[in-house]
């Protein structure tokens, strides 16, 4: 399978990367597998592909765990270490062209009190939502990588 067949599987076919990535073979090796599984329970169990009701949660709580996506990253990346190739080569384009924008935008706003705000928190809830649809595709395609059952859409 090439890689550009793999990201359309997912939805993933907006992130940004070169034309010779994307027709090169992808082949995920045990270590893909193990940082992909590291990955995918981290983010099928925040915010990030999880539900906030407007009664429930906090935005500055759910903007940090959308943030601490980064550290987990890096993280599973030097755990893993250069074995996971194929993990980064998808990894780091969702944090930089997918997770950034998102965190940049409301970290700023933040600073300057935007969560005092009820019009910022139903404006942040909604990017949120929007944000969240992305990155279930995103935890599909780990689940892919990791060659185990996708449990992303397991509840209602």
């Amino acid at each position: 399978m090439k890689k550009r067949d793999f990201l359309e599987k997912w939805g993933l076919t907006s992130l940004k990367l070169s034309t010779g990535f994307l027709e090169a073979d992808f082949q995920p090796r045990d270590p893909d597998r193990a940082a992909a599984w590291d990955l995918y329970v981290e983010l099928l169990t925040r915010v990030t592909t999880q539900g906030l009701p407007v009664e429930d949660g906090d935005e500055k709580t759910g903007l940090d765990s959308v943030f601490s996506i980064f550290p987990t990253t890096r993280s599973i990346l030097r755990q893993h270490g250069s074995g996971c190739g194929e993990f980064a080569k998808l990894a780091i384009p969702v944090l930089n062209q997918i997770i950034r924008p998102f965190t940049a935008r409301w970290h700023k706003r933040s600073l300057a009190g935007a969560f005092q705000d009820e019009a910022a928190c139903a404006e942040f809830r909604a990017e949120l939502t929007e944000l969240q649809k992305q990155l279930r595709n995103y935890t599909k395609a780990l689940a892919d990588m990791a060659n185990v059952e996708d449990l992303t859409n397991l509840e209602v």
